[in-house]
């Protein structure tokens, strides 16, 4: 390494005071995001060379011979007793530029990390396809691995997980789980869905799906009595729909809805909120379970209808982003501001807020 710049003790020092990511930049100080900001260090700017030696540290054996030849990669980093690191590793003007994102290495219970007890309900299924939305470093990859950890130790199933790069890793407890990393483990998504169905699997793991290949992949592996998660980047359950079914060729989108119909089992969308005191983010989270209603709604391509019957499915354990945001801001955890700064309907919430203040609970029917 070159001079002055000490890689795993900063990282350490980052994760001990709450950062999220860590991101090297040549001629800038390191930075961290910390509750969804970018702060810079005192330390001095780095260099090229600093951040040369840094890549020649942290890229696995295996990838090595891409470096110089690649712009983009994606791979994981572990500093013992201190986190696990989804990399990044890119090209910014001719030099390089990396960000670390801390994954710990104990997995969080769904309480821990504040999410709803409807939430589990997912995990307690035997087949279909359960999506987990949002935007980057909403949480998603976190939820999933609540998930997975809940089912390892209740249930006594095959688990198949595919990822770019593999982020928490898991023992076995009541489950044999087998981790198999894109780009070294198998080459491709669609791929690796294609061969987990011979090897046995009860839940499948999909990081993410980025094209038509892997969605029509995970749709198949969820048809055939397998329990699919996967992650898209959607902000809301209708936003979900219709991205799916757009991703068909219109020719074929009827038949689509009726695949995704039977297939879908719900869908979890998720967004980081800074609490009032400013000291860590909580989730705020649209929960939509595909009832038989909703199935029909589908079928027939009434998208923009599911919205409604959300609000009315609370019984089913179903939340709008907006009621989710409104009942943290009516248990004090975040205020009246930064929901209506986060939400995408902010004239349904502050309608929702003025009934609040009339003296209807949240959640109440009228």
């Amino acid at each position: 390494m070159s001079v002055n710049f000490e890689l795993n003790e900063f990282l350490k020092k980052a994760v001990s005071c709450g950062a999220s990511d860590i991101h090297l930049k040549v001629g800038q100080p390191p930075m961290i995001r910390k509750n969804g900001q970018i702060l810079r260090s005192k330390i001095a700017p780095l260099t090229k060379e600093q951040l040369n030696d840094i890549v020649t540290l942290i890229t696995p054996y295996f990838f090595r011979s891409k470096i110089g030849r690649e712009t983009d990669m994606d791979f994981s980093y572990n500093l013992q007793g201190v986190s696990r690191f989804r990399v990044n590793l890119s090209q910014s003007m001719y030099t390089p530029n990396i960000v670390f994102r801390a994954i710990p290495f104990q997995v969080p219970k769904f309480a821990e990390l504040g999410l709803p007890s409807s939430v589990q309900q997912f995990a307690e299924l035997n087949n279909g396809l359960v999506l987990i939305t949002g935007p980057t470093g909403c949480g998603k990859s976190t939820t999933i691995a609540a998930m997975i950890d809940f089912i390892n130790e209740k249930y006594k199933k095959h688990i198949v997980t595919i990822e770019d790069p593999v982020e928490f890793e898991y023992s076995d407890k009541l489950c044999k789980i087998s981790q198999r990393q894109v780009g070294v483990d198998t080459p491709t998504f669609t791929s690796g869905i294609k061969y987990a169905l011979r090897q046995d699997p009860d839940v499948i793991l999909v990081g993410e799906i980025r094209d038509l290949e892997t969605l029509d992949a995970s749709l198949k592996a969820a048809e055939t009595g397998h329990l699919v998660f996967a992650t898209l980047h959607t902000n809301d359950a209708v936003q979900t729909v219709y991205r799916i079914i757009n991703m068909y060729d219109p020719a074929v989108r009827d038949q689509v809805r009726k695949q995704l119909a039977q297939a879908l089992r719900g869908s979890i969308a998720q967004k980081l909120v800074v609490t009032t005191d400013g000291t860590r983010r909580v989730p705020a989270t649209e929960i939509m379970v595909v009832t038989p209603t909703i199935k029909d709604l589908i079928i027939k391509n009434q998208i923009d209808d599911i919205y409604e019957y959300i609000e009315k499915g609370a019984y089913s354990g179903m939340v709008t982003m907006n009621g989710s945001l409104a009942g943290l801001v009516e248990a004090g955890h975040i205020t009246q501001e930064i929901a209506l700064e986060i939400s995408d309907n902010k004239t349904e919430l502050e309608q929702i807020f003025r009934g609040v203040y009339r003296g209807t609970k949240i959640g109440d029917d009228e």
